[in-house]
């Protein structure tokens, strides 16, 4: 079928291949060896290049093709470009590629896309990178008794993590700034240092119930060990280096050696130790990047000589940075590194295996320990439904290739960058204060309802792939299948642009292959700005910052994903089934067939 949109494409020489659409043009390229990541650029008419700019706050580059361009204005006439990005914390380096023929991006498109399932055609597990890990406010905050939102601190996030353990199937959470003056775990008494731990017993105590096991992000300095001890990141954590190495090293050891007796080495060997946070970031590291490695290199090899089976890795840095020199690093001075962790805002997480494989390191398990939709704490896209389709394209995207990609972060029980002023404040959180799940959070839930084999799909039309992108799956065992649909772009200034989510809503028409011959019980569960979407019911009942009594309760009632239609019973005329969809920008579906 050869739609307006594809008789518009323009090709450059080796360059990309453009599709413009209704509200959208998308573009697609041949991807370049060792490339890490892509920057996509625009020219208007006959002006420079530019990165298209989709407002994410932390990286433009995204790790592959296809790309829906939803920021160019209707009516003007564009050029493309594609760069590689060979080492991501140099993105902008290195020359641009062959620009594209013009295209002129008022081409209008019907707005349908095809989506076609087979049934029959299995293509292998479905891998889950959300399940790996969860981020989380710093842990100590489990042993608060202040209220915020009429919900006490300590309650609250703890009955989010085990929401997300219980219904996500995530094992693990990132234990923020563990070693934090807030956990009272160093002193000095005489001019000698004094180890106290029941801080961090107290929180794993109050830990274990949720069901998740402990990443230990080993920061910040306790105050009385800093070389700068008024360098606050919060009451939390101090953000300079040690002043005695030998000290620090002690400390760890004798941390990972006392939480050994206390677990055992099985357990503890599911458990993982990530070195600092951020210490690219002023913010959080006041030492140089030499500081930061010689701090990496201390404390892995204190941890290996503890607990040798206790998996290690760095550098946790912000937006992806440093990670070459990391690399190089590690190489010469022989530190251990079990895993690499870094995080992003914005983007689907960057393929960093070529960087791995250039070390000699392909196959290192990557964790991506902190990953969402905003850097920024109060956020609206935080709260929005556009941040639920954001994660199931970064979760898709990560499919496969990453060990862990940690939402950012469970609860809005949080407290680092200010407390919750209100119900829907543009937290990081997965859940609400008392514990409402928000957009995000049931974007994860549905991607936990795939069937364990993912299957065949073929899409085609406006905006096939780009902005309607499709996880189909089916259980071999009870023939039960799970469809994941949605319509999103990583724009998010349309949020602020009603005209153009309007011209980027798209209809659907899916058909499923191969089904075996009986009837069938067809589900849809849907998410979008009027269903399911809390912001919406709180805005519905009125809510003025913190509901009242009554208002929670009614929240409370409405906190499920809810059916778009009745379920139904279909059955397959000669192993088809076609189902018409429609998905307003944005929104995400949950199909599910079921053998009666």
């Amino acid at each position: 079928m050869t739609t307006p949109a594809e008789m518009s494409a323009g090709r450059g020489s080796d360059g990309p291949r453009i599709r413009a659409g209704r509200g959208q043009v998308s573009v697609d390229w041949d991807r370049v060896p060792d490339a890490v990541g892509y920057l996509v650029h625009r020219a208007d008419g006959d002006g420079p290049y530019q990165v298209v700019d989709h407002r994410g706050g932390d990286l433009l580059a995204v790790p592959g093709p296809p790309y829906a361009d939803t920021t160019v204005e209707p009516g003007r006439t564009v050029r493309y470009a594609v760069r590689p990005v060979l080492d991501a914390d140099r993105p902008g380096d290195g020359p641009l590629g062959p620009p594209s023929a013009p295209v002129a991006a008022r081409a209008d498109g019907d707005g349908l896309v095809e989506v076609s399932v087979d049934a029959a055609r299995p293509l292998g597990p479905v891998h889950r990178p959300w399940r790996d890990m969860i981020g989380s406010e710093h842990l100590s905050l489990l042993l608060s008794t202040e209220r915020v939102g009429g919900e006490q601190m300590g309650a609250g996030l703890a009955a989010a993590l085990a929401r997300v353990h219980r219904e996500l199937g995530v094992e693990r959470v990132r234990a923020h700034g563990i070693l934090g003056d807030d956990l009272g775990v160093y002193r000095e008494v005489d001019g000698e240092p004094v180890h106290d731990f029941a801080g961090i017993d107290a929180v794993l105590d109050a830990l274990a119930p949720t069901g998740l096991r402990p990443v230990l992000e080993l920061s910040f300095t306790p105050r009385a060990l800093a070389r700068d001890p008024s360098r606050v990141v919060t009451d939390a954590g101090v953000s300079s280096p040690p002043r005695d190495w030998d000290r620090w090293a002690t400390l760890v050891g004798h941390l990972v050696r006392h939480l050994r007796s206390r677990v055992g080495d099985a357990e503890l060997r599911r458990w993982a130790v990530e070195v600092w946070n951020e210490p690219d970031l002023d913010c959080f590291w006041t030492g140089s990047r030499e500081d930061y490695l010689r701090m990496y290199d201390v404390t892995a090899r204190a941890v290996r000589a503890a607990c040798p089976g206790l998996p290690v890795g760095g550098p946790a840095t912000a937006a992806t940075r440093w990670i070459e020199p990391f690399l190089d690093y590690v190489d010469a001075s022989g530190a251990p590194l079990d895993f690499l962790s870094t995080h992003v805002y914005g983007s689907p997480p960057l393929d960093l295996r070529p960087a791995l494989a250039r070390h000699g390191r392909a196959g290192t398990p990557l964790l991506w320990t902190e990953w969402g939709p905003s850097p920024t704490h109060f956020a609206p896209v935080n709260d929005s439904v556009l941040s639920a389709t954001f994660v199931a394209t970064g979760m898709q995207a990560a499919a496969g290739r990453v060990a862990a990609l940690a939402c950012w972060v469970a609860s809005d029980h949080f407290e680092e960058l200010g407390r919750p002023p209100a119900l829907l404040h543009g937290g990081f959180g997965l859940l609400s204060v008392g514990g409402l799940a928000k957009p995000r959070f049931w974007a994860l839930w549905m991607l936990e309802q795939l069937a364990p084999a993912q299957l065949d799909v073929r899409l085609d039309g406006d905006g096939a792939g780009t902005l309607v992108r499709v996880w189909p799956s089916v259980d071999p065992r009870t023939g039960r299948l799970a469809v994941v649909l949605w319509n999103g772009t990583l724009d998010q200034g349309v949020l602020d642009r009603s005209d153009q989510l309007d011209r980027l809503h798209r209809s659907i028409r899916l058909r499923v292959d191969g089904l075996p011959h009986g009837a069938y019980e067809l589900r849809h569960r849907r998410l979008d700005e009027r269903t399911s979407n809390l912001g919406a019911t709180a805005r519905r009942l009125g809510v003025d910052e913190w509901p009242t009594d009554e208002q929670w309760a009614a929240l409370r009632a409405a906190d499920h994903l809810a059916d778009a239609t009745p379920p139904v019973t279909v059955t397959p005329d000669r192993g088809t089934v076609a189902l018409p969809v429609t998905l307003p920008m944005p929104s995400i579906s949950l199909l599910e067939l079921t053998p009666r």
